[in-house]
């Protein structure tokens, strides 16, 4: 069975990992998810941990098995690291090395696996050069990206930046853990 780490971020689409996690479940992977205190704005731990039956991890500093270094464990465990949805803000702080939450304290542990990002946020923050930029150097450095749909925004906006569907993530994910 293939493990994989799912991150959640602040994005209106969070709800849409719910999805991801079932499916990538059903698939016969083991899906862990780490979702940053902004995600859980948009989706509950609770729904995650019953579709997945595995444990949300919501807090570097948690204390539930005192024997082992949760991010450490975790990103030993991975087979797959995927963040669907993928703020700006976590693509800034990744491309930065910032490690200030349970999310980006796992990527930074995480090692010869493949990264994968699923951006989805406003049309004019997914343009931005400084978005750009950063998605390029998380390139160079062999994160790969399922990039965003153009259509309607939750803003109203058109434009590229709608997280791809999940049947697209998903199929993306299992042909990457075949590889």
């Amino acid at each position: 069975m293939k493990n994989v780490v799912l991150g959640i971020t602040g994005s209106i689409a969070a709800y849409k990992a719910a999805d991801i996690a079932n499916k990538l479940t059903k698939a016969g992977c083991s899906v862990h998810v780490v979702m940053t205190r902004a995600g859980q704005q948009f989706i509950t731990p609770m729904t995650l941990q019953t579709l997945t039956k595995n444990k949300v991890h919501t807090d570097m500093f948690d204390l539930d098995n005192p024997a082992e270094v949760e991010h450490i464990a975790l990103a030993h465990k991975a087979d797959l690291f995927l963040v669907a949805p993928a703020t700006a803000n976590f693509i800034a702080k990744a491309a930065a090395g910032i490690a200030d939450d349970m999310l980006t304290t796992v990527l930074l542990a995480v090692h010869d696996i493949p990264v994968m990002i699923a951006p989805a946020m406003n049309n004019y923050m997914y343009d931005n050069p400084v978005t750009q930029r950063n998605m390029r150097t998380l390139a160079e450095l062999g994160f790969r990206f399922i990039e965003p749909r153009e259509g309607m925004l939750a803003c109203g906006d058109v434009g590229r930046g709608a997280l791809a569907e999940t049947e697209v993530i998903v199929s993306k994910v299992l042909e990457a853990l075949e590889e």
